[in-house]
Formats: structure tokens, sequence, C-alpha cells
């Protein structure tokens, strides 16, 4: 049985608050099927697409999806746990639709469960990912209301926002909009980027 993530409801809660917000040089961590690489790399103001996935299996699925797009040229596809071998690279924005549920046990996959908290997969992006930002960039982050993470401890390197809040059955999601701060604490604005003038109308 395959363990790559179908896109869900956290999927399409991340596509609903990124087509008016990315641009620029983008990347998709943890990208699964590449239905949000995919999407971003068809945006008229995205210059480029990195997607990342530890499972070589969600890389070949988000290959094919991108091949049947037209779209696969301008998506760089990577295997290799978040910024594993990424030293140095930085990006305008970051998205990311972790695994954030608690541990069951013998149930577990690694698609969806973050650790016994739930939250540690967050907790290791979180603590690398202003390093791979450029100035004023911004991340978009789905957890939920079942992950345990540090707030207070991500509010002292980032301003965090609640873009969207989604009820479900047995828990919430949320859409973030984590932004790192200046030196005086406050948030850098994103800056718009021009496409290069080849890729312009495609």
């Amino acid at each position: 049985m395959s363990t790559v993530y179908r896109p869900d409801e956290d999927s399409m809660l991340l596509l609903r608050n990124m087509e008016s917000r990315i641009r620029g040089n983008v990347l998709d961590m943890g990208t699964g099927s590449g239905v949000l690489a995919v999407a971003a790399a068809s945006y008229a103001e995205v210059v480029g697409v990195v997607a990342v996935d530890v499972d070589s299996e969600a890389i070949e699925k988000a290959e094919s999806r991108a091949r049947e797009a037209g779209i696969s040229s301008r998506i760089e596809f990577r295997g290799g746990d978040l910024f594993e071998g990424m030293e140095g690279e930085r990006f305008d924005w970051i998205i990311f639709n972790p695994p954030y549920l608690p541990s069951e046990g013998s149930a577990d996959e690694v698609s969806w469960v973050g650790g016994v908290r739930g939250g540690e997969t967050v907790d290791r992006f979180l603590n690398q990912a202003g390093d791979h930002l450029n100035p004023g960039g911004g991340i978009l982050l789905v957890v939920s209301s079942l992950t345990s993470f540090d707030r207070n401890e991500v509010k002292e390197t980032f301003s965090l926002s609640v873009l969207e809040e989604l009820p479900l059955f047995y828990e919430r999601l949320y859409c973030l909009l984590l932004e790192p701060l200046n030196p005086s604490g406050v948030p850098g604005r994103i800056r718009r980027r021009r496409r290069p003038r080849r890729e312009r109308g495609r």
C-alpha cells in the first residue's frame, strides 16, 4: 500500500491561502503527491519551485503529476529530510503541509504522524526555516488543534497569524502565516519579484 499522503482538507486549506500570496522562489516542503508544488508553479508571479520529500515514492508521484500538468520544467524535485543538503539556499516563500498528528503506536505512518506530541516535525522545521528565507519572506504552514508545539517560542522569531480555521469532526485545522521578525520586532514585508521576460505569459 502506498504511504504517499493524498490531498485532503489540509491540502485544500493551504491552496486557498496560497494563490493571493505566493510569488518569487518557492519551497514546497514535504511535497507528497505534489499538488501544492504544481499549483505554486502555475502562479504568474512564481519564478520557480523546489519540491522536497523524504519519501522517494512521493517524489515519483509528484513528478508524474507535474508532467501531466505540463509544468515539470518549473519544478525541481529533490529527496531529503527537511532542509538536509540545502545549506545557503533561500526562498521567498516556504509552504509546508507537515505530518502533524500525535503518534498512535503501531498504526503510525510517516505521512501524517509528526511525533509523540504531533509537533516534533514542525519544531524541527521551524528551528531551521528562518535560515532559508529571503528578507521579507514568509511561511504558510498547516497545523491541527491536536499538534503540540510551542507557539510562544515560535513568536520569539516569527510573527504568527491564523489565516483560516477549518473545524472538522474531531479536530480543527489552521493555516498559519509566519513572517520572520526584523531586529525591531516587526515582520518584514513580502517583496514583489518580477518574472524573467522569457517566463511571462506562460
